[in-house]
């Protein structure tokens, strides 16, 4: 699975940082470095929607505060766990 981030600019304002780190947090406690790929992207041309994250190329717009359930009900989900 890859997981890109956007870290562009108007994302950057919106928390992409923190979203980034928690998301590098979430997959090393569950230890699935091996199956989920973290990448970043400058812009992904959805910046009033940002964080701008997309899941094997399927958009989200989480944020600080919603990253650990994005995590929860879209990555592991879809990891089947």
């Amino acid at each position: 699975m890859k997981i890109t981030i956007c870290i562009g600019s108007s994302c950057h304002i919106k928390g992409s940082h923190s979203v980034v780190s928690r998301l590098q947090e979430l997959v090393s406690e569950r230890k699935l470095e091996n199956e989920v790929e973290l990448s970043g992207a400058f812009c992904m041309n959805n910046c009033q929607k940002g964080v701008c994250v997309t899941v094997d190329g399927e958009f989200f717009s989480v944020s600080p505060e919603t990253v650990d359930g994005f995590f929860e009900n879209t990555v592991l989900k879809k990891l089947g766990r």
